[in-house]
């Protein structure tokens, strides 16, 4: 938790050097914020100094789940101390949204906000980011968190065929994919039209699935200029894709791109869900001109750019928007809505239930009959020509009733503190799906900022559920957890 806090404060000194450079006025305020943060990091790491450093499975549940709150905890500094979110709470929500990559905010004037505080709050969905890539692939596998395991043969761990024998030395290079990737965004962007603070800003949230923009508008602000929207198509598309791919084509290693069952599935996916909804929008959404709607929507190409861009972002759960999705057609609103259960490939920084959880659900699903038709035949499901384990299959199976569930009580909570029907169950399948945009009066067009104060400690509980597999969270609530070995 020291170390972590160090870290975080860091980051903070360097949202500081921002704030120094633009004169935004909050500098010695992000810089406080910062300090206090590096010693409050270094006297915990003071105080443990002597302590056995050893951690086994429950201890990484513990450092997993607490680090994420810690972080979340100390993030709020910067918002506080320089007042542009006072309230502790919203302060609180805007930071665990931050963190877990969701993107739903409570602000509501974002571009009178100080350079400082807008590059720290996409440094937020940045490092939250990485967390999870590092987390995904080095850390889940060995603790058997939601079927991570399942690429554990291509990424480290106990196994032979891995991207290199130590987690630290995987972390590096993943690191170093992560940087490359926001680095190559922001100058294309910076080339496209974008100023360098916008550009690398966007590419930060971008390459985090995350979705804070320094626009009220998001990137419906450049609807006029189309390569600035297809360029962050493509990097939400690679951020939704398994980042050990991307190691791999590095590496020059192509064909298992392709060969991998997850990837390609995932790609079809945005294909057929895209092609779906341009038909519509092209055919039946009546929208008149607005700054979200600057174009006819019976021009095919406009169709096309603004429904590729809405499925890649929410099934990427980037939560970017260039248009209100929710106003089209009801088909379309409800299909939009289906997509946040979707989520992005398992080892990338999108939310959601993942793509190889439903892949192997409909594959088992299909199993069912064969295995009804001839009750003593071993059927195993198959994924990348490997038989996958019953154990994975029923962890998987144990992930998606546990997720329905969370949503469907996690939406009457948010009824009951009186959120409509459709801002209910929208916030909900947004907040667990670390998506952003939600439907009802929590559209793409709003923010959370009118949800009641318990409402939004609830929304950031299940951000955080869904952002460490649930099971890495709820585990912690569990007795027998905390008995005795």
């Amino acid at each position: 938790m020291g170390l972590l806090l160090i870290c975080n404060g860091g980051f903070m000194l360097l949202a500081t050097l921002v704030s120094f450079l633009y004169e935004d006025g909050v500098t010695f305020k992000l810089f406080l914020a910062g300090l206090v943060t590096i010693i409050a990091g270094a006297l915990f790491m003071l105080t443990t100094k002597d302590h056995k450093k050893e951690i086994k499975k429950r201890e990484g549940y513990i450092v997993v789940t607490f680090g994420w709150i810690f972080m979340s905890l100390s993030g709020t500094f910067p918002y506080i101390f320089t007042k542009t979110i006072p309230k502790f709470t919203n302060a609180f929500f805007e930071t665990m949204s931050g963190y877990t990559t969701t993107g739903a905010t409570i602000l509501e004037k974002i571009e009178g906000l100080p350079e400082g505080i807008l590059f720290w709050r996409s440094m937020t969905h940045w490092i939250g980011g990485m967390g999870i890539i590092v987390l995904a692939i080095a850390i889940l596998p060995l603790l058997g968190i939601g079927g991570m395991q399942l690429f554990a043969a291509e990424a480290p761990g106990p196994s032979a065929d891995k991207l290199h024998p130590r987690i630290t030395d995987t972390a590096k290079r993943l690191w170093l994919i992560y940087v490359g990737y926001t680095i190559a965004e922001t100058i294309l962007l910076q080339v496209a039209g974008m100023s360098f603070f916008d550009a690398i800003n966007h590419a930060l949230c971008t390459l985090s699935t995350g979705g804070f923009s320094t626009k009220d508008a998001s990137i419906a602000y450049w609807n006029d200029n189309p390569m600035i929207q297809y360029i962050i198509i493509f990097f939400m598309f690679l951020a939704g894709t398994n980042f050990v791919l991307s190691y791999f084509a590095f590496k020059g290693k192509i064909q298992k791109v392709f060969r991998d069952e997850e990837f390609r599935f995932y790609a079809i996916f945005v294909i057929v869900f895209t092609l779906i909804a341009t038909v519509i929008v092209y055919t039946q959404a009546n929208v008149q001109p607005s700054d979200y709607h600057p174009m006819v929507y019976g021009e095919l190409e406009s169709g096309f750019r603004h429904s590729l861009f809405s499925v890649v972002a929410v099934i990427t759960t980037t939560g970017f928007v260039t248009a209100d999705f929710t106003s089209w057609t009801t088909f379309l609103t409800i299909f939009f809505f289906g997509l946040m259960f979707l989520g992005g490939s398992a080892g990338s920084t999108s939310g959601g239930v993942k793509v190889v959880r439903h892949l192997l659900m409909i594959k088992n699903g299909l199993l069912e009959f064969k295995r009804t038709l001839h009750p003593r035949a071993i059927i195993p499901v198959r994924y990348n020509n490997k038989s996958v384990s019953e154990h994975i299959v029923y962890n998987i199976l144990g992930f998606f009733i546990l997720y329905m569930l969370l949503f469907i009580i996690g939406a009457l909570v948010l009824g009951f503190v009186g959120l409509d029907f459709e801002s209910a169950i929208g916030g909900a399948a947004s907040s667990l799906g670390n998506v952003g945009p939600a439907l009802g009066d929590l559209n793409p067009l709003e923010n959370y900022n009118s949800i009641p104060s318990f409402g939004k400690w609830w929304c950031a509980f299940l951000m955080l559920l869904g952002r460490l597999e649930l099971f890495t969270v709820l585990i912690l609530l569990t007795p027998i957890f905390w008995r005795n070995r």
